[in-house]
């Protein structure tokens, strides 16, 4: 059980681990089993929804080394501003191209923010402390946004990677997503995020790869699948 779940709240999962998906998942041959154990499982879920009633503001972690990260959080960033919402994106260690999604966003005009603050990859820029400089800015610039009500949501896109690589130290980021107001979500992305931040988060997601045609097939990066 997790912290701050109630025990009802727990039962409803389980039952509803219990009771499964349905499909060829569930065991009843009989329509009419079939259409009893689905409607147990209608009930259960309504009663999971209801017993969830608090909104938060969450912090998210896309991380791992799959393919993804990015892609999820943007994801999150076309929800929210589908629903009229600001959000602002800030790009740590990218920022030597323009991707395709910077281009496509511009559409919402002023209700996204994007800044791209890096020069490239450690080594493209082959400059360590100039990449040092360069992440403390994008810092500088993430925490206008965290600490604003203005914007929804706030992607801090591969801030993990600039924590691992000892540019941005965990107490930080932590300190910065303190003070966030109560309702802004915020999404931090990149491979190796430290344990301190997975144990601070809401929602971590771990990308894990399998296959790569870069790797496996020699395929170079390409427009619309790798930026």
């Amino acid at each position: 059980m997790t912290s701050g779940e109630t025990g009802s709240a727990h039962d409803l999962d389980q039952s509803a681990a219990d009771l499964g998906m349905g499909g060829d998942l569930a065991p009843e041959r009989d329509a009419e089993a079939y259409r009893a154990r689905m409607r147990r499982r209608q009930e259960v879920q309504q009663q999971r929804v209801q017993e969830r009633s608090l909104e938060k503001g969450l912090v998210m972690v896309f991380t791992g080394h799959g393919k993804g990260k990015t892609t999820a959080a943007l994801g999150l960033a076309l929800r929210t501003l589908g629903h009229g919402e600001r959000v602002a994106v800030v790009q740590f260690i990218k920022g030597g191209w323009e991707p395709g999604e910077a281009r496509a966003l511009q559409a919402f005009g002023e209700a996204l923010q994007w800044h791209a603050l890096g020069e490239g990859f450690t080594w493209v820029t082959q400059d360590r402390e100039r990449d040092r400089e360069l992440v403390q800015g994008a810092w500088q610039q993430s925490l206008h946004y965290l600490r604003s009500s203005e914007h929804q949501l706030v992607i801090l896109d591969e801030i993990n990677v600039a924590l691992k690589l000892g540019y941005l130290t965990l107490e930080q980021v932590i300190a910065g997503l303190d003070t966030r107001p109560e309702l802004t979500h915020v999404a931090l992305t990149g491979r190796g995020a430290p344990a301190g931040l997975i144990d601070r988060a809401d929602l971590v997601t771990e990308m894990t790869l399998v296959r790569h045609p870069f790797r496996e097939q020699g395929v170079k990066a390409q427009a619309g699948v790798e930026y």
